[in-house]
Formats: structure tokens, C-alpha cells, sequence
């Protein structure tokens, strides 16, 4: 039994009937697919290496403490890993609109939070999966590192053995009651040992807080809302999903000719897409579109530990911008400012003291907050390295792979951008009814990424001393 971390808890306090809190991809395979037992075999093989697959949430009486992770004495693999096929033709359309039925659909909390979908029928002898995860689980990093797990580096590898997994005894509710209030009653002692940790490194302790304290006053930049728009708003819990693609070949080229980081360039491009659609919709360009951008805080001691360890910078996408190229400047210009601002540090000293708050206030302050309207955060864009070498399942080369973001609160469309094996791939999630034109955002994706590779191929590297970061601002990075 363990318990869940506050920020683990946190995402499945946010999780409403509207608001569904489950990351995932859809992967994308050669053909032809596997009988569904090889599949089986597979996952069946790695089960050890993941116990969360195993384990289920299970509450704490009248929220006297966080939730706890216990094994599922009803395991069934069969039930989290199923079977669908496409109808024909099987080519994008029909792939955006399954992907979209089955992440519309709420994870059941009485079993282990994940599913995995089998997709027969895809043109040109392809298959693909669909993996489904609770945000609760992982985050991107975390998640990204399990798809490693699950999935084989070789295309014949030798299986592990299959181990004789017994589940541990269920806790009764009341020990659950008693662990709680005997926690609380040890947390003015953890609070007090926190201190004195401290207190024998004051030097880090001071630049933590320092660098925590800047963070904090540049987030203060995040109450003045953006102009209002039709990003933001009610939604409804059914989604649409569709994709960009381009390579990390065509980044790498963007970045050699003018600079910047792979997260600069991805972000220009969105930047783009927001644009064409702003301008689809008979909206003003002449403004920012803030978006929420998780950053990990994980240390090279927590890989392989599965939960959620992320922060997050605001930044503003400059969509007024018409130049790609003086986007591009901008927007560099304004993610250096954010690595220094220390807003992930404080996002993470934030999570944090969550810790100490009692559960049922946690869990009914956020439920509160995702009810209340805002309008201060347009977006949420996500980006998750992931492995630049071949993944296979049963067999079957992973070709490429498609993310899948979460929507929630009053955000209306979200962006998640994964690189896998040379290539790169923007999955851009939105709400049914309010979102129905994201093909637009992402052909405006695509359409941005070939301006700025238009750029690095042609006559420019003469003119790169006109796209140097800008000094930073004396005072304030955001001044919104």
C-alpha cells in the first residue's frame, strides 16, 4: 500500500464529469497485426516491471488522508486491454473519430486506471494502439519512460517470464482512518525534520527560496487575464482529436540557422496554428494566446519511479506576430526570460505545500477551481521527448507515434507534442461542440514549421544577427 503524492492526488480530484484527467497516445504500427494472445503475451511478460498496472486508487474514508494505491484482487488483463477495427476506408478520419469516442470516455476508478485499444483495419496494412492512461499514474516523462517498458527495443526479443503475482490484502476503510489521523499527528515532526535539513544547508536552502520567491512574483503576471476569446469557455466531455507531423531533421535545420531550443521552435509553430485559426474564426490576431506549459522536475534518481513529478511556466504565444522568423525571435527571447524567472521552481514549492493541506479541503478547492470561470490560461501545450530509437510490439515495428492531451477546466483546445525515432508529432485535442475546427490549428502547425524550414534553407544565415535574444526586461517577464 502506498499513498498517492499530493500532486498525484490532486489530478483525480480535478476529474469531473466534464473534465477527464487521462493521458495517452495512439501508436501507429506496420502490418500486419498480431493475434490478439501475442499482444497479451507481451504486456503479460512486462506486468512486473509496472506494478500501477496491478493496482487500483482506494479512498480514504471521509477523505481523512490522500488516496493509496493497493493491488486489484480482480485483475483481469483482458479487461484493460481490448479489440476495435476501423470501418472502411480506415484512414485519418476514421482514426481521429475512434480516438476521439474512447478518450471522451471517463477511466473506471474501481479497477487499475489504464486501457490499451487494438486497432485492426488501417489503410495501407497498418494497425495501431491506443494507449490510455490516468493522469493520476504518471506524468508525460513518466509516461513516456512506461511505453519503453511496455513495448520490446528488439523486434524478436526474449520474454521475461510471466511471475505468479498474488495481490496483498485489501485495507478495511477503518485502517485506512487510523493510518491517516496517525500521519497528520507525524507531519508537525516531518515539518520540523524538513527545517532542520535545511538548516544544515542554508546556502541551497536561501537560493531555492530566492529563486522561488522570483517565480511566484513573475506568476503574479498570470492574473491579468488575456483578451477574452473562443479558446476559452464551458466544455462538454466529449473530444475531438487530430495531428501535425513534421521531423526533429526539420527542427534541427530551424535551430542550426537562427538558434533557439526544440521547445522554442515547436512553440513558434503552435504559435502559427493559433493564428490561422484565430483568423479562421474572424477573431483578432493582434494579442498573445497564454498557454500552460508542464515542465519536469524529476532528477535523474526518480526515472523509473511512475507518478507525477511537474511544474509549469505561463507563456504567451505571440500570434500577432505575422513574420515566422520574428516569431520565432519572440518567442526565444521570452522562454529565456522564463528559465531564469524561477516559475517552475515555485509551481514545484506550491505542489509541495499542498502536501500539508488536509485532504477533503484539497480535493474540494480544486473541484472548486475548475468550476469557477477563467480565462487567465488559453492553452495547455506539452512537449515529451521520447525515444530516438525503434520500439515493437509483438513483433511489429512502432512507426510512429500520435499524443493525446487532457482537457479541462474552461480550456477548450490543448496541444501535446512528442518526438519518437526522427519524428515529430503534434496531437491537439478539443471539445466536441466548441472545438470542431482543429484542422485548422494543425494544417496551421504544419504550414508554420515549412515557413521557418523555408527560412533555414534559403539565403538567410547573412541576416542572423537581426534574431539574437534581446537583453532580458529590467523588472517584470511578464507584462501582460
Amino acid at each position: 500500500m502506498q499513498h498517492l503524492s499530493p500532486q498525484d492526488a490532486a489530478f483525480l480530484h480535478l476529474e469531473d464529469a466534464v473534465s477527464h484527467m487521462h493521458i495517452g497516445s495512439v501508436a501507429i504500427l506496420e502490418g500486419p497485426p498480431p493475434a490478439y494472445e501475442a499482444l497479451a503475451r507481451m504486456i503479460r511478460a512486462h506486468l512486473p516491471s509496472v506494478p500501477r498496472y496491478r493496482q487500483k486508487v482506494h479512498f480514504v474514508p471521509i477523505a481523512l488522508g490522500r488516496p493509496v494505491w493497493v493491488d486489484d484482487p480482480h485483475f483481469n488483463l483482458g479487461y484493460h486491454l481490448r479489440h476495435t477495427a476501423l470501418p472502411p476506408p480506415g484512414g485519418d478520419g476514421e482514426l481521429r473519430d475512434l480516438v476521439g469516442r474512447v478518450m471522451s470516455q471517463q477511466l473506471d476508478r474501481s479497477k487499475p486506471l489504464w486501457e490499451m485499444w487494438i486497432i485492426e483495419g488501417l489503410s495501407a496494412g497498418r494497425w495501431g494502439v491506443i494507449t490510455k492512461l490516468h493522469h493520476c499514474m504518471v506524468d508525460g516523462i513518466a509516461g513516456t519512460e512506461l511505453l519503453t517498458v511496455i513495448l520490446d527495443t528488439e523486434r524478436d526479443p526474449e520474454l521475461p517470464v510471466p511471475d505468479d503475482w498474488h495481490p496483498e490484502r485489501q485495507p478495511l476503510g477503518a485502517e485506512l482512518a487510523v493510518a491517516a489521523l496517525a500521519r497528520r499527528a507525524l507531519s508537525p515532526y516531518e515539518q520540523l525534520r524538513a527545517a532542520r535539513s535545511a538548516m544544515r544547508s542554508p546556502g541551497r536552502a536561501a537560493r531555492t527560496a530566492a529563486v522561488a520567491a522570483r517565480g511566484l512574483w513573475t506568476m503574479t503576471g498570470v492574473i491579468a487575464p488575456p483578451p477574452r476569446s473562443s479558446l476559452n469557455g464551458a466544455i462538454g466531455p466529449h473530444r475531438r482529436w487530430a495531428w501535425a507531423r513534421s521531423q526533429l531533421s526539420d527542427v534541427k535545420r530551424v535551430r542550426s540557422a537562427f538558434g533557439g531550443t526544440v521547445n522554442d521552435i515547436v512553440l513558434t509553430a503552435i504559435a502559427g496554428g493559433f493564428r490561422a485559426l484565430l483568423t479562421a474564426r474572424h477573431e483578432s490576431t493582434q494579442r498573445d494566446v497564454r498557454t500552460l506549459v508542464p515542465v519536469s522536475v524529476r532528477s535523474s534518481e526518480e526515472h523509473g519511479e511512475y507518478n507525477n513529478r511537474v511544474s509549469a511556466i505561463f507563456a504567451n504565444l505571440p500570434v500577432g506576430i505575422e513574420d515566422p522568423l520574428e516569431r520565432l525571435a519572440a518567442m526565444r527571447a521570452q522562454m529565456e526570460h522564463l528559465k531564469d524567472s524561477g516559475e517552475a521552481v515555485a509551481g514545484d514549492v506550491l505542489v509541495g505545500l499542498s502536501g500539508f493541506a488536509p485532504a477533503m479541503l484539497l480535493a474540494l478547492g480544486l473541484r472548486a477551481a475548475t468550476r469557477m470561470p477563467q480565462h487567465s490560461v488559453n492553452t495547455v501545450t506539452t512537449n515529451v521527448p521520447g525515444p530516438q530509437h525503434p520500439l515493437y510490439a509483438a513483433g511489429r515495428r512502432m512507426l510512429e507515434c500520435l499524443p493525446y492531451v487532457p482537457l479541462g477546466g474552461h480550456v477548450r483546445i490543448g496541444v501535446a507534442i512528442f518526438s519518437y525515432d526522427g519524428g515529430l508529432t503534434f496531437g491537439v485535442t478539443g471539445d466536441y461542440d466548441e472545438a470542431r475546427d482543429i484542422d485548422v490549428l494543425c494544417d496551421g502547425i504544419e504550414a508554420s514549421m515549412r515557413e521557418l524550414v523555408a527560412a533555414a534553407d534559403g539565403d538567410v544565415r547573412a541576416d542572423r544577427a537581426a534574431f539574437v535574444v534581446p537583453p532580458a526586461p529590467a523588472v517584470v517577464p511578464h507584462t501582460v
